[in-house]
């Protein structure tokens, strides 16, 4: 220990739950945290080397240690977000999107309107929501309205003053919107009624509007009143529409917060649904900017305070995907099956969404943020020792085992660098042999950069399985280079993902930023090849027996034989297969060309 002050005030901490402040020496503050044993937490801080950079260098800056002892761990937590939402410390994670969101007002009056608002005011009216959206508010109003008709005027209607005929009916009582309680021509209980069924919908709950409605019918429907019960039957079918879009789980599911999580090197997306009756209520996802490296636990957990806080949130009940300490008074659930784990799984196909949106609009706002986070993603995903900030990628091209060629391209940052392409004559290898001719091009490559100087790749890719792999490795072995350099094999058909004396591929997320870069990668250098490859050879190079089929044209013959990569694979070749890569029109030519021969 280093500063003397600070191992007194160390000694000094209890060993209670509470939140505890780090001050620099200038009295401003560094981070705040929360602990179920402030002691224990604090000098953990101190007692040994921390993994994260960041983490090293708030030590070193702590000059002052403060700290608050709190009655239970769900009041610290509540505390540790407050003090972080006020003073934004430089270590903490940072919550964004703090916005005001709208809500839906009843207001407390006789005959109360209902509309939206940003702003509450404490007068007794009622307020449902917040929501995210005001797209949201629009649709459950325009709901709302369709089913039941509301004054929309601000007029006082007191009883005394609407019995002295102060009010007249407006144009919204012409058009059919309102049923003029200002003359006294609906009465308050009716009104009062309709507000009550308009507060079940807004919770979600539309069971006693819908049952109100069907009786109505049914008594209009006994009357002979045919054209009142086909209003009302059109009410339900509104009613029902709506539900059925909002429903997504078991009904019985009600007055629940779910919450989930999804992560990357920089930044958390925590998403919250919140269910009422089996339908989502209310949806949201907020980024958390991560300063120390903070876990998916510590994250989920600050998240779920701040976000019921935010959103006035009175559930007892949670889903989430893993056990997290918020406080005693909640029931927390991890959903293993059933309607719960598949309300948890929407809530992360939320979470993933936003993301994924977050990264499209940093690809044009902040360009340099967006491949900082794709190259630390890149070196997670690989299991890479250092980010791929210069990739090469291999791609051998030899149709018909004429003319081979190969193709080296680059990649710096994520993007090509059309500069630093190569491209290669095979020289010492006869006939077609992807193996013999990848060991070549690798070895010429990085012969030449290693005899000039120039800077090495992080990371190589080899267009092919474990074979054009192992010819890569076997290249980099000749040249010292094994071990210094990462390389890569990804096999075309299922994008595997193959390492040097791994067996078990690697599989990608589909979606995922790391395995579209190596795509892209590979249908550069695949496009690269080609290129070179078409020209270099002769017009009569490509009169194959192929371009002398009927309706096949010079470019399906060059995929075909890109694919395939000799005439006598094409003539063996399902017409699946050859749909696949050319369409079921032309593969339907082709194959009958050599099968009904």
């Amino acid at each position: 220990m280093e500063k003397p002050a600070l191992e007194v005030q160390l000694k000094t901490l209890p060993n209670s739950p509470g939140v505890y402040q780090y001050f620099d020496k200038n009295g401003k503050i560094l981070y705040v945290g929360k602990a179920k044993n402030l002691k224990k937490r604090v000098t953990s801080y101190f007692n040994k080397k921390h993994d994260s950079h960041r983490i090293g260098v708030m030590v070193k800056k702590i000059h002052e240690i403060k700290h608050i002892v709190v009655s239970s761990e769900t009041d610290a937590l509540l505390l540790e977000n407050n003090l972080i939402k006020k003073h934004q410390p430089r270590f903490n994670v940072m919550l964004k999107d703090d916005k005001t969101y709208p809500w839906i007002c009843i207001k407390n009056e006789r005959f109360p309107r209902v509309f939206p608002t940003r702003k509450l005011i404490k007068d007794g009216s009622e307020y449902y929501g917040p929501f995210t959206s005001f797209k949201t508010v629009n649709t459950l109003l325009d709901l709302i309205k369709g089913l039941y008709k509301l004054r929309t005027c601000n007029y006082d209607l007191a009883e005394d003053k609407i019995r002295n005929g102060k009010y007249k009916v407006c144009l919204e009582y012409h058009l059919g919107n309102c049923l003029g309680p200002c003359e006294e021509l609906q009465s308050e209980e009716e009104y009062n009624s309709n507000i009550e069924a308009i507060r079940q919908i807004v919770k979600g709950n539309f069971k006693d509007s819908l049952q109100r409605f069907r009786n109505q019918m049914k008594n209009h429907a006994e009357k002979m009143e045919f054209e009142d019960a086909q209003r009302i039957k059109n009410k339900i079918e509104v009613l029902e529409n709506y539900q059925a879009k909002s429903t997504v789980v078991n009904p019985r599911i009600n007055n629940v917060d779910v919450f989930s999580i999804v992560s990357d090197e920089g930044y958390g997306y925590v998403n919250f649904l919140q269910l009422s009756h089996g339908a989502i209520i209310r949806s949201h996802t907020i980024e958390m900017k991560k300063k120390l490296d903070e876990s998916d636990l510590e994250l989920l957990e600050l998240a779920i305070v701040e976000i019921r806080q935010r959103f006035s949130s009175n559930s007892t009940e949670i889903y989430v995907p893993f056990r997290v300490d918020v406080g005693e008074e909640l029931k927390i659930v991890v959903p293993k099956l059933g309607d719960k784990k598949k309300i948890v799984e929407l809530s992360q196909r939320n979470a993933k969404y936003f993301r994924q949106e977050r990264f499209k609009q940093m690809k044009i706002v902040d360009p340099d943020r967006h491949v900082n986070r794709v190259m630390a993603q890149m070196k997670e995903d690989l299991r890479l020792n250092k980010e791929p900030r210069h990739i090469e990628c291999f791609d051998n091209s030899n149709i018909q085992g004429s003319n081979p060629v190969a193709a080296c391209v680059v990649f710096k940052n994520g993007k090509p660098s059309k500069k630093d392409y190569r491209k290669f004559n095979i020289k010492t290898v006869e006939g077609p042999n992807d193996f013999a001719s990848m060991e070549e091009v690798v070895f010429r490559r990085y012969r030449r950069l290693l005899n000039e100087g120039e800077d090495l790749p992080e990371l190589i890719i080899v267009d092919g399985g474990k074979g054009q792999l192992s010819s890569g490795v076997k290249a980099l072995e000749t040249l010292g280079l094994r071990g210094k350099i990462a390389i890569i094999g990804i096999a075309k058909r299922l994008e595997e993902i193959f390492y040097p004396g791994d067996s078990i591929p690697l599989y990608l997320d589909k979606k995922s930023e790391s395995l579209k870069i190596i795509q892209q990668l590979r249908n550069e250098a695949h496009r690269f090849g080609i290129t070179f490859h078409r020209n270099k050879r002769s017009k009569t190079a490509l009169n194959t027996e192929l371009e002398s089929i009927q309706g096949i044209g010079e470019k399906t013959v060059i995929e075909l034989l890109t694919h395939f990569r000799s005439l006598k694979r094409v003539k063996e070749a399902s017409q699946k297969e050859l749909a696949d890569v050319v369409g079921a029109a032309k593969a339907a030519i082709v194959f009958n060309y050599y099968h009904s021969q």
